[in-house]
């Protein structure tokens, strides 16, 4: 993943490691982080496949990666607007294998 130049992004990098619990909803996965931030000029509550976003009123970085229940036709459409903080090439199709409940960590690779 490479992380944007944003406020969002640094306070991500400056909590690392994060250690949570995933919940999914649709094809989303979506962890709480303990960050408090507040939206930017990046929010928004449709998203390209690869962003990776932050959910301000829940304090939780979102990875969506196809339709949510909020969805119409194609689009990958989050419940709010929520901050980008950086995207990935990376085949997300995996994370369709990820259950709510499960452990994640997010941790700094240089």
């Amino acid at each position: 993943m490479k992380l944007d130049n944003t406020a969002t992004s640094r306070a991500i990098w400056d909590a690392c490691p994060i250690k949570s619990i995933t919940n999914t909803w649709g094809n989303e996965i979506y962890f709480e982080t303990n960050i408090k931030v507040i939206k930017d000029e990046t929010a928004k509550d449709i998203v390209n496949l690869g962003e990776i976003a932050f959910w301000v009123e829940g304090s939780s970085i979102a990875i969506a990666f196809g339709a949510t229940p909020i969805s119409k036709a194609e689009e990958i459409r989050l419940v709010t607007k929520a901050n980008i903080i950086g995207n990935t090439s990376s085949d997300l199709s995996i994370l369709s294998m990820v259950n709510s409940g499960e452990i994640v960590i997010v941790s700094r690779l240089y």
